[in-house]
């Protein structure tokens, strides 16, 4: 669910500008920042319906995606036929909520949340022809979010023009 958009990085630093322009070296570049709420739990969030709406109508180019968070990350799976759970269940094999973690404020386990970003990178690059997605049938794009001590994430959506 997104909650606002917004424009500015959450500290003061600018996130673009809405719906505006940054000269790129090989483009211009449209930029808007969203937030999501994710409810404080353990979640993959189907960003799709709104990355779709941000390149409708823009040509062709490169979507670029990114959560500006230490403990979140953007994955290209399918959504809805189990592996979105199947993900969640591997990261919990992976990164248990335990106390083995140095880095250990927070909610048990914070620490996992920290390492995350390794495994499921905050970024993602996806083509765009004619203003639509370039993904594959079963290709969705999702926010993956361990971290319960927070529950609202900013997204940042890049269109490079082609």
């Amino acid at each position: 669910m997104i909650v606002a958009r917004v424009g500015d990085g959450g500290r003061g630093r600018p996130a673009g500008r809405r719906g505006g322009r940054i000269a790129g070296k090989t483009g211009p570049v449209d930029t808007t920042v969203e937030q999501v709420r994710t409810g404080g739990e353990e979640i993959v969030r189907d960003l799709t319906p709104q990355a779709a709406a941000f390149v409708r109508g823009r040509g062709d180019g490169l979507l670029h995606v990114f959560v500006p968070h230490a403990t979140a990350g953007l994955a290209v799976l399918e959504l809805g036929a189990g592996s979105d759970t199947d993900l969640l269940a591997a990261l919990r094999d992976l990164l248990p909520a335990d106390d083995r973690w140095r880095h250990a404020h927070g909610s048990r386990g914070h620490g996992r949340s920290h390492v995350a970003p390794a495994l499921v990178p905050p970024y993602a690059t996806i083509p765009v022809f004619g203003g639509q997605l370039a993904l594959g049938t079963w290709q969705s794009l999702a926010l993956v979010d361990l971290n319960v001590d927070n529950a609202v994430r900013d997204v940042r959506f890049s269109f490079l023009r082609g």
